[in-house]
């Protein structure tokens, strides 16, 4: 079974995030990037399982530049077989979702798999377009996922309960929490990731959808008011008429 993983970069929790050229640009002076998480830890460690169980091969993706090849090495040091890099800058979801599924159609993938989410973003739309694009089933911020020949059996969290669906392959997932346990890239890993292949193919054609006018951070937050414990007349009027929460 061949699986196509999409890894992204996003910056490390720990980053501030700043912008330029009167807030039309992201800064990444000292930005350090990471694997998003739930493609790192849900999506590529799910495959590799399902590799480990059932053979096949696993390859990740990535739209981006030569900036993000660190980024692609640590996915391969954690066990993907190979990677590909679309040359090209991410700059809209559309776009990066165009890119994966015309190298998809091209290679003749089983499953493709992304994270639910960007950490930085949280679009959750990548996936979604994908499938479209490619005319496959879509099953989203699935949880848990079991295989049976073709047959995938798959779980997803909804209010109140848990969905669980069949599918057969070919289809296109996000994965969630609870997918699969984060792993640690050993040191053979590390250094095997040195000599595993790591193809860049030129992007294709496509039409840019999106526009970014400006970004803005979110309101810096007020200060804390403390409330005598015995005073809880004021703290009710504080949650009613300040905090609007009551």
């Amino acid at each position: 079974m061949k699986f196509l993983v999409c890894i992204s970069k996003s910056p490390d929790t720990t980053s501030k995030i700043d912008f330029t050229e009167n807030n039309t640009k992201f800064n990444e002076t000292g930005v350090q990037y990471i694997v998003n998480p739930y493609d790192e830890w849900y999506a590529l460690v799910r495959a590799l399982e399902l590799k480990e169980q059932n053979g096949g091969s696993v390859t990740t993706i990535t739209v981006g530049t030569a900036a993000d090849d660190s980024i692609i090495r640590k996915a391969l040091a954690i066990g993907a077989d190979n990677a590909v890099r679309i040359d090209a800058e991410a700059n809209d979801a559309y776009f990066t979702a165009f890119q994966i599924a015309e190298y998809a159609k091209a290679n003749g993938f089983d499953m493709v798999l992304t994270g639910k989410e960007t950490i930085n973003y949280n679009g959750s739309q990548v996936g979604g377009m994908v499938a479209e694009l490619l005319g496959q089933p879509f099953v989203s911020l699935a949880t848990k996922m079991e295989m049976s020949g073709t047959t995938a059996t798959i779980e997803k969290e909804t209010v109140g309960g848990v969905e669980i669906v069949e599918v057969n392959t070919p289809f296109v997932l996000s994965a969630a929490k609870g997918m699969a346990e984060q792993r640690i890239p050993n040191m053979r890993g590390i250094m095997a990731a040195r000599t595993k292949p790591l193809e860049v193919v030129p992007a294709v054609e496509c039409e840019e959808l999106v526009d970014f006018e400006a970004y803005e951070l979110p309101p810096a937050k007020s200060e804390c008011k403390y409330v005598d414990a015995d005073n809880v007349a004021e703290l009710v009027n504080l949650l009613h008429n300040e905090a609007k929460v009551i």
